[in-house]
Protein backbone atom coordinates (compact mmCIF):
# COMPACT_ATOMS: atom_id res chain seq x y z
CA UNK A 1 0.00 0.00 0.00
CA UNK A 2 1.37 3.34 -1.21
CA UNK A 3 2.39 5.58 1.85
CA UNK A 4 1.03 9.39 2.14
CA UNK A 5 3.83 11.84 2.52
CA UNK A 6 5.35 12.32 6.10
CA UNK A 7 2.62 14.25 8.10
CA UNK A 8 5.15 17.42 8.94
CA UNK A 9 5.85 17.66 5.17
CA UNK A 10 2.31 17.24 4.27
CA UNK A 11 0.93 19.85 7.08
CA UNK A 12 2.09 22.84 5.00
CA UNK A 13 0.16 21.67 1.53
CA UNK A 14 -3.48 22.88 0.51
CA UNK A 15 -5.57 20.25 0.57
CA UNK A 16 -5.67 20.26 -3.48
CA UNK A 17 -1.50 20.01 -3.09
CA UNK A 18 -2.14 16.66 -0.58
CA UNK A 19 -4.31 15.02 -3.21
CA UNK A 20 -2.04 16.30 -6.00
CA UNK A 21 1.18 14.65 -3.40
CA UNK A 22 -1.52 11.62 -2.96
CA UNK A 23 -1.80 11.33 -6.64
CA UNK A 24 2.21 11.21 -7.36
CA UNK A 25 3.24 8.47 -4.57
CA UNK A 26 -0.10 6.38 -5.89
CA UNK A 27 1.81 7.22 -9.67
CA UNK A 28 -1.08 8.25 -11.17
CA UNK A 29 -0.04 9.95 -14.30
CA UNK A 30 -2.17 12.73 -14.66
CA UNK A 31 -1.20 13.73 -10.64
CA UNK A 32 2.78 13.57 -12.05
CA UNK A 33 2.44 15.32 -15.08
CA UNK A 34 0.57 18.47 -12.91
CA UNK A 35 3.34 18.02 -10.33
CA UNK A 36 5.60 18.66 -12.82
CA UNK A 37 4.34 22.03 -14.45
CA UNK A 38 3.40 23.43 -10.84
CA UNK A 39 7.19 23.14 -10.27
CA UNK A 40 8.66 24.33 -13.31
CA UNK A 41 6.13 27.53 -13.58
CA UNK A 42 8.21 30.84 -12.97
CA UNK A 43 4.51 32.11 -10.86
CA UNK A 44 5.98 33.49 -7.79
CA UNK A 45 2.39 31.68 -6.21
CA UNK A 46 3.26 28.39 -8.04
CA UNK A 47 7.05 28.30 -6.68
CA UNK A 48 5.78 28.76 -3.12
CA UNK A 49 3.43 25.95 -3.81
CA UNK A 50 5.94 23.38 -5.78
CA UNK A 51 7.94 24.07 -2.80
CA UNK A 52 5.85 22.67 -0.24
CA UNK A 53 5.23 19.76 -2.20
CA UNK A 54 8.94 18.84 -3.19
CA UNK A 55 9.29 18.45 0.41
CA UNK A 56 6.74 16.25 0.98
CA UNK A 57 7.56 13.97 -1.82
CA UNK A 58 11.28 13.77 -0.70
CA UNK A 59 11.21 11.28 1.35
CA UNK A 60 10.20 9.13 -1.22
CA UNK A 61 12.75 10.34 -3.85
CA UNK A 62 16.28 9.08 -4.66
CA UNK A 63 16.01 5.37 -5.57
CA UNK A 64 15.91 5.80 -8.96
CA UNK A 65 18.94 4.60 -11.41
CA UNK A 66 19.98 8.31 -13.12
CA UNK A 67 21.12 8.23 -16.66
CA UNK A 68 22.30 11.13 -18.24
CA UNK A 69 22.49 11.11 -22.67
CA UNK A 70 24.07 14.09 -24.44
CA UNK A 71 25.60 14.04 -27.99
CA UNK A 72 25.25 16.81 -30.88
CA UNK A 73 21.89 17.06 -32.69
CA UNK A 74 21.37 14.30 -35.27
CA UNK A 75 23.58 11.31 -33.13
CA UNK A 76 20.51 9.54 -32.43
CA UNK A 77 19.73 10.49 -28.79
CA UNK A 78 15.45 9.73 -29.05
CA UNK A 79 16.11 6.68 -30.84
CA UNK A 80 18.71 5.51 -28.81
CA UNK A 81 17.01 6.37 -25.58
CA UNK A 82 13.62 5.10 -27.29
CA UNK A 83 15.35 1.62 -27.57
CA UNK A 84 17.40 1.15 -24.59
CA UNK A 85 13.78 2.62 -22.77
CA UNK A 86 11.93 -0.40 -24.62
CA UNK A 87 14.71 -3.10 -23.38
CA UNK A 88 14.98 -1.28 -19.56
CA UNK A 89 11.42 -1.93 -19.28
CA UNK A 90 10.90 -5.57 -20.63
CA UNK A 91 13.41 -5.98 -17.57
CA UNK A 92 10.67 -5.40 -15.65
CA UNK A 93 11.75 -1.25 -14.61
CA UNK A 94 9.40 1.44 -14.49
CA UNK A 95 11.02 4.53 -16.86
CA UNK A 96 10.76 8.03 -16.75
CA UNK A 97 12.44 9.56 -19.69
CA UNK A 98 13.08 14.01 -18.99
CA UNK A 99 13.53 15.11 -22.63
CA UNK A 100 15.02 18.60 -22.89
CA UNK A 101 13.90 20.51 -26.30
CA UNK A 102 15.08 23.23 -27.44
CA UNK A 103 12.81 26.93 -27.09
CA UNK A 104 11.34 28.58 -29.25
CA UNK A 105 12.65 32.23 -29.74
CA UNK A 106 8.99 33.00 -30.29
CA UNK A 107 6.36 30.72 -27.68
CA UNK A 108 8.86 29.68 -25.72
CA UNK A 109 7.90 26.77 -26.03
CA UNK A 110 9.38 23.32 -26.70
CA UNK A 111 10.24 23.04 -30.98
CA UNK A 112 11.19 19.64 -31.80
CA UNK A 113 8.62 17.07 -29.95
CA UNK A 114 10.52 14.30 -28.32
CA UNK A 115 7.92 12.70 -27.19
CA UNK A 116 6.52 12.28 -30.86
CA UNK A 117 9.96 11.03 -31.83
CA UNK A 118 9.65 8.07 -29.27
CA UNK A 119 6.27 6.37 -30.21
CA UNK A 120 6.40 2.79 -29.35
CA UNK A 121 7.79 3.96 -26.27
CA UNK A 122 5.69 6.63 -25.16
CA UNK A 123 2.45 3.80 -25.87
CA UNK A 124 4.11 1.54 -23.64
CA UNK A 125 2.65 2.09 -19.59
CA UNK A 126 5.58 1.34 -17.86
CA UNK A 127 7.29 4.69 -19.36
CA UNK A 128 6.65 8.20 -18.79
CA UNK A 129 7.91 10.35 -21.29
CA UNK A 130 8.24 14.75 -20.43
CA UNK A 131 9.50 17.03 -23.35
CA UNK A 132 10.20 20.49 -21.63
CA UNK A 133 11.28 23.29 -22.93
CA UNK A 134 15.21 24.37 -22.65
CA UNK A 135 14.06 28.08 -22.07
CA UNK A 136 17.19 29.14 -23.00
CA UNK A 137 18.43 27.58 -19.85
CA UNK A 138 22.54 26.74 -20.24
CA UNK A 139 23.89 23.55 -19.52
CA UNK A 140 21.43 21.41 -21.86
CA UNK A 141 18.86 21.06 -19.30
CA UNK A 142 16.04 22.61 -18.46
CA UNK A 143 16.32 24.79 -15.16
CA UNK A 144 13.56 22.59 -13.27
CA UNK A 145 14.89 19.21 -14.50
CA UNK A 146 16.43 18.28 -11.04
CA UNK A 147 12.74 18.80 -9.51
CA UNK A 148 11.07 17.24 -12.59
CA UNK A 149 13.32 13.68 -11.35
CA UNK A 150 12.27 14.25 -7.88
CA UNK A 151 8.87 14.03 -8.73
CA UNK A 152 9.20 11.00 -11.15
CA UNK A 153 11.29 9.06 -8.73
CA UNK A 154 8.28 10.15 -5.85
CA UNK A 155 6.02 8.41 -8.00
CA UNK A 156 7.80 5.48 -8.20
CA UNK A 157 10.42 5.22 -11.08
CA UNK A 158 13.21 3.49 -10.53
CA UNK A 159 15.24 4.34 -13.45
CA UNK A 160 15.23 7.89 -14.79
CA UNK A 161 16.64 9.10 -18.18
CA UNK A 162 17.73 12.95 -18.99
CA UNK A 163 18.13 13.68 -22.61
CA UNK A 164 19.88 17.00 -23.23
CA UNK A 165 19.66 19.27 -26.39
CA UNK A 166 23.22 18.85 -27.47
CA UNK A 167 26.56 19.23 -27.19
CA UNK A 168 28.46 22.91 -26.51
CA UNK A 169 31.05 24.80 -24.16
CA UNK A 170 28.30 24.78 -21.49
CA UNK A 171 26.19 21.98 -22.50
CA UNK A 172 27.00 19.27 -19.60
CA UNK A 173 25.33 20.46 -16.74
CA UNK A 174 23.64 17.38 -16.91
CA UNK A 175 26.77 15.31 -15.69
CA UNK A 176 25.98 17.13 -12.27
CA UNK A 177 22.61 15.91 -11.57
CA UNK A 178 22.52 12.36 -12.97
CA UNK A 179 24.37 9.11 -11.64
CA UNK A 180 26.18 8.38 -15.00
CA UNK A 181 27.00 10.86 -17.88
CA UNK A 182 26.85 9.03 -21.66
CA UNK A 183 28.20 10.85 -24.56
CA UNK A 184 27.05 9.64 -27.99
CA UNK A 185 29.16 9.97 -30.85
CA UNK A 186 28.89 9.09 -34.95
CA UNK A 187 30.86 6.97 -36.83
CA UNK A 188 33.10 9.20 -39.40
CA UNK A 189 32.75 12.58 -36.52
CA UNK A 190 36.21 13.09 -36.25
CA UNK A 191 39.85 11.32 -35.31
CA UNK A 192 40.39 11.42 -31.44
CA UNK A 193 42.78 14.56 -31.58
CA UNK A 194 39.27 15.97 -32.34
CA UNK A 195 37.53 13.97 -29.09
CA UNK A 196 39.96 15.04 -27.09
CA UNK A 197 39.49 18.83 -27.84
CA UNK A 198 35.52 18.15 -26.68
CA UNK A 199 36.06 18.81 -23.15
CA UNK A 200 32.94 16.90 -22.67
CA UNK A 201 34.83 13.89 -23.50
CA UNK A 202 36.35 14.03 -19.63
CA UNK A 203 32.50 13.88 -18.04
CA UNK A 204 31.72 10.64 -19.70
CA UNK A 205 31.31 7.31 -17.80
CA UNK A 206 30.85 6.17 -20.58
CA UNK A 207 30.76 6.76 -24.54
CA UNK A 208 28.48 5.11 -27.59
CA UNK A 209 29.32 5.41 -31.28
CA UNK A 210 25.53 4.84 -32.78
CA UNK A 211 24.60 4.23 -36.19
CA UNK A 212 27.08 1.32 -35.94
CA UNK A 213 24.54 -0.05 -38.79
CA UNK A 214 25.53 2.33 -41.26
CA UNK A 215 29.38 1.86 -41.60
CA UNK A 216 29.84 -0.79 -39.46
CA UNK A 217 33.98 -0.40 -40.01
CA UNK A 218 34.05 3.57 -39.33
CA UNK A 219 31.94 2.87 -35.88
CA UNK A 220 34.78 0.05 -35.09
CA UNK A 221 37.50 2.71 -35.78
CA UNK A 222 35.51 5.34 -33.96
CA UNK A 223 35.17 3.24 -31.37
CA UNK A 224 39.02 2.36 -30.49
CA UNK A 225 39.80 5.77 -31.43
CA UNK A 226 37.44 7.16 -28.73
CA UNK A 227 38.68 4.13 -26.31
CA UNK A 228 42.41 5.14 -27.00
CA UNK A 229 41.36 9.00 -25.66
CA UNK A 230 39.38 7.64 -22.48
CA UNK A 231 42.79 5.79 -21.93
CA UNK A 232 44.51 8.83 -21.75
CA UNK A 233 42.28 11.17 -19.65
CA UNK A 234 42.24 10.81 -15.77
CA UNK A 235 39.00 8.73 -14.60
CA UNK A 236 36.88 10.15 -12.46
CA UNK A 237 36.74 7.10 -9.99
CA UNK A 238 39.55 4.69 -9.04
CA UNK A 239 36.88 2.18 -9.27
CA UNK A 240 35.93 2.95 -13.21
CA UNK A 241 37.56 3.00 -16.50
CA UNK A 242 35.01 4.50 -19.07
CA UNK A 243 34.67 2.29 -22.28
CA UNK A 244 33.61 3.33 -25.51
CA UNK A 245 30.94 0.94 -27.12
CA UNK A 246 29.76 0.73 -30.66
CA UNK A 247 25.83 0.13 -31.19
CA UNK A 248 22.91 0.63 -33.28
CA UNK A 249 19.95 2.69 -31.80
CA UNK A 250 18.01 1.70 -34.64
CA UNK A 251 18.27 -2.08 -34.90
CA UNK A 252 18.54 -2.54 -30.97
CA UNK A 253 21.95 -4.31 -31.78
CA UNK A 254 24.22 -3.70 -28.47
CA UNK A 255 21.77 -2.38 -26.55
CA UNK A 256 21.88 -5.21 -23.92
CA UNK A 257 25.73 -5.28 -23.45
CA UNK A 258 24.95 -1.46 -22.87
CA UNK A 259 22.96 -2.11 -19.75
CA UNK A 260 25.09 -4.42 -18.79
CA UNK A 261 27.93 -1.70 -18.44
CA UNK A 262 25.36 0.90 -17.10
CA UNK A 263 24.89 -2.31 -14.14
CA UNK A 264 28.05 -3.22 -13.96
CA UNK A 265 28.99 0.98 -13.32
CA UNK A 266 26.29 0.94 -10.72
CA UNK A 267 26.98 -1.73 -9.25
CA UNK A 268 30.81 -0.52 -8.40
CA UNK A 269 29.75 2.87 -7.53
CA UNK A 270 27.33 1.55 -5.07
CA UNK A 271 30.02 -0.97 -3.28
CA UNK A 272 32.99 2.21 -3.39
CA UNK A 273 30.63 4.52 -1.55
CA UNK A 274 31.02 6.51 -4.49
CA UNK A 275 27.27 6.58 -5.91
CA UNK A 276 26.38 8.09 -2.32
CA UNK A 277 29.38 11.11 -2.11
CA UNK A 278 28.37 11.76 -5.30
CA UNK A 279 24.61 12.59 -4.78
CA UNK A 280 25.64 14.29 -1.85
CA UNK A 281 28.11 16.74 -3.98
CA UNK A 282 25.26 16.84 -6.09
CA UNK A 283 22.45 17.71 -3.46
CA UNK A 284 25.23 20.85 -2.36
CA UNK A 285 25.73 22.05 -5.92
CA UNK A 286 21.58 22.07 -5.97
CA UNK A 287 21.44 24.11 -3.31
CA UNK A 288 23.77 26.68 -4.04
CA UNK A 289 21.82 26.57 -7.56
CA UNK A 290 18.94 27.39 -6.26
CA UNK A 291 20.00 30.16 -4.24
CA UNK A 292 21.58 31.81 -7.40
CA UNK A 293 18.31 31.69 -8.75
CA UNK A 294 16.48 32.86 -5.91
CA UNK A 295 18.88 35.76 -5.66
CA UNK A 296 18.44 36.92 -9.46
CA UNK A 297 14.60 36.51 -8.69
CA UNK A 298 14.32 39.03 -5.57
CA UNK A 299 16.62 41.01 -7.59
CA UNK A 300 14.19 41.48 -10.17
CA UNK A 301 11.24 41.72 -8.03
CA UNK A 302 13.20 44.45 -5.86
CA UNK A 303 10.70 47.62 -6.04
CA UNK A 304 13.79 49.53 -6.42
CA UNK A 305 15.23 47.68 -8.82
CA UNK A 306 11.88 47.55 -10.70
CA UNK A 307 11.45 51.19 -10.71
CA UNK A 308 15.33 51.85 -11.90
CA UNK A 309 15.67 49.20 -14.35
CA UNK A 310 14.04 50.69 -17.39
CA UNK A 311 15.52 53.56 -17.79
CA UNK A 312 18.93 52.13 -16.82
CA UNK A 313 18.96 49.53 -19.51
CA UNK A 314 17.86 52.31 -22.09
CA UNK A 315 20.21 54.33 -20.92
CA UNK A 316 23.26 52.28 -21.28
CA UNK A 317 21.34 51.29 -24.64
CA UNK A 318 22.11 54.99 -25.68
CA UNK A 319 25.65 54.77 -24.20
CA UNK A 320 25.19 58.18 -21.60
CA UNK A 321 25.76 55.12 -18.59
CA UNK A 322 27.83 52.81 -18.52
CA UNK A 323 27.21 48.86 -17.82
CA UNK A 324 29.20 48.80 -14.80
CA UNK A 325 27.84 52.18 -13.07
CA UNK A 326 24.12 50.98 -14.02
CA UNK A 327 24.88 47.61 -12.79
CA UNK A 328 26.28 48.87 -9.27
CA UNK A 329 22.96 51.72 -8.96
CA UNK A 330 20.88 48.67 -9.71
CA UNK A 331 22.54 46.52 -6.88
CA UNK A 332 22.67 49.22 -4.03
CA UNK A 333 19.13 49.81 -4.68
CA UNK A 334 18.66 45.69 -4.19
CA UNK A 335 20.65 46.05 -0.73
CA UNK A 336 17.82 48.97 0.64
Amino acid sequence: MTKAPAPSAAASLDTADQVLAQGVLSGERRALAKAITLVESSRRDHQARAKDLLDALAPRAGNSIRLGVSGAPGVGKSTFIESLGLHVVRQGHRLAVLAVDPSSALTGGSIMGDKTRMERLSQDERAFIRPSPSGGTLGGVADKTREAMLVCEAAGFDVVFVETVGVGQSEFAVSGMVDMFVLLQMPNAGDELQALKKGIVELADIVVINKADTDPRAAENARMQVQGVLELLACASPHWRPPALALSAATGAGIDEFWREVMRYRDAMVQSGELAEKRRRQAVDWMWSLIDTGLRSDFRHHSGVRARLAALTEAVGRGNVTPAAAAHELLDLAKK
